[in-house]
């Protein structure tokens, strides 16, 4: 987290559930920490970019300013623009930052001998993790303004999706070629279903300050995808015998 705190940044969701955590992961899928865990009081590019991502996450692109940044950072307008040209240029970078970090995260998943649900999960947590901070799904935000966005962001966040995609159908194929997913269609097509629905998600948690919200619907999302663990021939014969 930067530093110095943007003024008027939106409220934290809360979560209405037990001292579990969730979508429990040991992986490391804290975005937004990873983003900033190098930044310091000298270096000027990444305090913008770390003060600018946190703005965008909690407002939108077009609800930040240079003038929001130079605020919380104490510096001129005209700093700023020394570093990034335009509000573009900016914009790039923090998808760019944020893909960056993203993909650490996927990298750590990878790293684990974890079975195919389990990478699902911590996939998920990826995004629980950042709901929990008060934030939403940066390239998510930007998604909802695509409109309004740059030719250029556009791309960039295309690209962003594009690989969460690409390694989520890696991770369903192999999945289900171990027996440990079970799925009907190509994996490329539920992969965009699972982007698509977790990111849908955080917005109705973020709607509702509940966190839980974000939690149950990916709970329930994985479990379907999650091949059924047959029952012994023993339980079959004990479960006849009752009937």
């Amino acid at each position: 987290m930067p530093n110095a705190k943007p003024t008027g940044s939106a409220s934290r969701p809360h979560s209405k559930r037990s001292t579990s955590r969730g979508l429990a992961s040991n992986a490391k899928t804290q975005v937004n920490a990873s983003t900033n865990e190098n930044t310091s009081a000298g270096d000027t590019p990444e305090r913008i970019l770390a003060v600018a991502e946190h703005l965008v996450q909690t407002r939108g692109f077009n609800g930040m300013s240079y003038a929001d940044i130079a605020s919380a950072l104490g510096i001129t307008k005209a700093s700023l623009h020394y570093h990034f040209a335009t509000k573009a240029d900016l914009g790039v970078r923090l998808i760019e930052r944020y893909e960056a970090a993203f993909s650490r995260a996927l990298a750590s998943i990878d790293g684990s001998d974890a079975d195919g649900p389990k990478k699902l999960r911590d996939y998920a947590r990826i995004y629980e993790n950042v709901l929990e901070q008060g934030r939403m799904c940066l390239c998510g935000m930007l998604a909802a303004e695509h409109a309004t966005l740059p030719p250029e962001m556009k791309a960039r966040l295309g690209a962003f999706f594009d690989a969460n995609e690409a390694w989520l159908a890696g991770v369903l194929e192999r999945g289900r070629s171990a027996g440990s997913l079970a799925f009907e269609g190509s994996a490329t097509a539920k992969a965009r279903m699972l982007v698509g629905a977790l990111e849908g998600a955080m917005l109705l948690a973020r709607s509702y300050g509940q966190v839980a919200r974000f939690t149950q619907i990916a709970t329930q999302l994985l479990a379907s995808l999650a091949k059924p663990k047959r029952s012994s021939g023993r339980a079959l014969l004990a479960s006849a015998s009752r009937v």
